[in-house]
């Protein structure tokens, strides 16, 4: 119940987003390291992880009919997709350096989103303060 209230008031959003965009790079970060593990796997298609419906967050949803979805109950979901480019000549669908480059994005906005969390966190120690 109290993160229902949490998001009504809208005091920690910003905080809900970067937890949101933080799980998602974790868990895409978990993708990309398991097709780095299989690269010599024959066959093997590689993964990746995308939002099912990112912008769904961002846009204010109105519920207009008694049968539609309560709008406050739909979060952006991620969905593992496997790639459908590449592949080697033992059928495995890795490369090995464009897998190696999304994982250091993903490290790099993992970073970004830590500093974004603990100038939030701040913030809130600011006003908690008083000051």
């Amino acid at each position: 119940m109290l993160f229902w209230r949490r998001v009504k008031l809208g005091l920690f959003k910003p905080l809900d987003v970067l937890e949101l965009g933080a799980s998602y790079f974790f868990r895409r970060s978990e993708v990309i390291q398991g097709n780095i593990a299989n690269a010599d796997t024959p066959n093997y298609r590689a993964k990746d992880l995308i939002f099912e419906r990112e912008l769904d967050s961002f846009l204010p949803l109105k519920k207009t009919d008694p049968r539609h979805i309560d709008p406050q109950g739909t979060f952006p979901r991620f969905k593992v997709v496997n790639s459908p480019d590449y592949s080697g000549y033992d059928g495995n669908k890795v490369n090995l350096d464009k897998e190696l480059a999304k994982l250091a994005e993903s490290n790099l906005m993992i970073r970004v989103i830590n500093e974004a969390l603990k100038k939030e966190i701040g913030k809130l120690k600011l006003v908690i303060q008083g000051r």
